[in-house]
C-alpha cells in the first residue's frame, strides 16, 4: 500500500509546520510556475480560471492583529505562487476585505488576481456606496466579479451590477446562496437573468445541487463557484476518522482534503471551489487538488459512496 495515500490533513499540517520542510512542499516560485493548476473556462467569456480559489469567510476576519494579517498575506503569497487567481470576499465577512487589501498591497498587487466580492445590503439604493467601500478596501481599480450575497434584494441590486458591467466598471455579474437555502429562488434567477456566475454549497455530503442547479448552470452557460467544500471543516473531521482508500492515489490524492476537492472540481459544471484557510500548509494541499488526473464519473460514484451517511 502506498504510504502517501494514508496521509491525513492533520499529519500533513504537522509535517508542513516545520519551516525547513517548506521547500519540499512547494520548492520555489519557479517550480510552482511549472505546475500550474488545472483550469476551466468561464462560459460567458472563455476566460480560464484555476479550479481552486481562495475563500475568506471567517478565516480572514482578523481585525487589526498585525501578526494575523501577515499570516493571511503569506497565504495569499503562496496562493499566487501556486497559480491561484480567484479570491472571494463580502462585506458580511467582518474585516476580511481590509485584510485582503493589506495583503495585496504587501504583495505589490499581483496582476493575476481575479477579485470576487459581493453586495450585501437590503436597500438597493445603498448598494453602490457599499460596493465603492469594498473596492477601496481591496484597493483595486474595479472588481472582476460582483455577486448579490445570499440573494438579498437581488431584484434591486442586479440592475446596478448589469449597468456597471455595461459601463466597463465590472467584468462579471453573479449571485450567491449558502447552506442549501433558497435553491428554488436561486434557480429562478439563473433561469431568468443574464448572470455570468452563481455560487452555492456543494460537497461530498451536500449534493442537492446535482439535481437542478448544476445541470441548469451548464444549460445556461453560467460559471459555478462552490462554497463550503469542507462543511466548515466538519466534513474533513468525519472523513479523517477513516483511512484514505488506497485507490485515491489513482487520482493523485494524498489527503482527504484533496479527495473532497477533487470530487467537487471534477463535476463538469463547476468552475472553481473556494476553500478558506489561514494556513499555508492547508493552502498548498488545497491547490494540489487542482491537478490531473481528475476523477471520471465511475470514480466520482465510488468517492460519493465513501461519504454516504456523513
Amino acid at each position: 500500500m502506498n504510504k502517501a495515500s494514508n496521509i491525513t490533513r492533520r499529519t500533513f499540517i504537522r509535517a508542513a509546520a516545520a519551516t525547513t520542510l517548506a521547500p519540499l512542499l512547494w520548492p520555489s516560485a519557479a517550480q510552482s510556475q511549472q505546475s500550474r493548476p488545472a483550469s476551466r473556462p468561464i462560459p460567458s467569456s472563455g476566460e480560464a480560471l484555476p479550479l481552486v480559489g481562495l475563500g475568506t469567510w471567517s478565516t480572514f476576519n482578523v481585525g487589526n492583529d498585525r501578526l494575523a494579517r501577515d499570516a493571511c498575506a503569506e497565504v495569499m503569497r503562496n496562493f499566487f505562487l501556486a497559480g491561484g487567481r480567484l479570491i472571494d470576499s463580502s462585506p458580511m465577512y467582518g474585516s476580511s476585505q481590509e485584510v485582503i487589501g493589506y495583503g495585496l498591497k504587501k504583495l505589490g498587487y499581483p496582476k493575476s488576481l481575479f477579485s470576487a466580492d459581493k453586495v450585501w445590503i437590503s436597500d438597493g439604493a445603498e448598494g453602490p456606496a457599499q460596493i465603492e467601500a469594498s473596492r477601496r478596501y481591496w484597493s483595486v481599480t474595479r472588481f472582476d466579479l460582483l455577486q448579490v450575497h445570499n440573494l438579498l434584494s437581488w431584484e434591486a441590486h442586479l440592475p446596478t451590477l448589469f449597468a456597471m458591467k455595461a459601463a466597463g466598471r465590472l467584468r462579471y455579474v453573479g449571485i450567491t446562496t449558502s447552506h442549501g437555502r433558497r435553491h428554488r429562488e436561486l434557480e429562478h434567477v439563473m433561469a431568468s437573468q443574464p448572470i455570468d456566475f452563481v455560487q452555492f454549497t456543494y460537497n461530498l455530503a451536500d449534493r442537492e445541487a446535482e439535481q437542478r442547479l448544476l445541470p441548469l448552470a451548464r444549460e445556461r452557460g453560467i460559471a459555478v463557484i462552490v462554497n463550503q467544500p469542507f462543511r466548515k471543516g466538519a466534513l474533513l473531521n468525519a472523513l479523517e476518522r477513516r483511512r484514505l482508500p488506497p485507490w485515491a492515489a489513482e487520482i493523485g490524492c494524498t489527503s482527504w482534503a484533496q479527495f473532497a476537492l477533487k470530487f467537487i472540481i471534477s463535476h463538469p459544471a463547476v468552475t472553481c471551489a473556494i476553500p478558506a484557510t489561514t494556513q499555508v500548509a492547508h493552502l498548498l494541499e488545497n491547490m494540489g487538488a487542482a491537478s490531473d488526473p481528475l476523477p471520471d464519473p465511475a470514480m466520482r460514484a465510488r468517492m460519493a459512496a465513501i461519504a454516504e451517511g456523513i
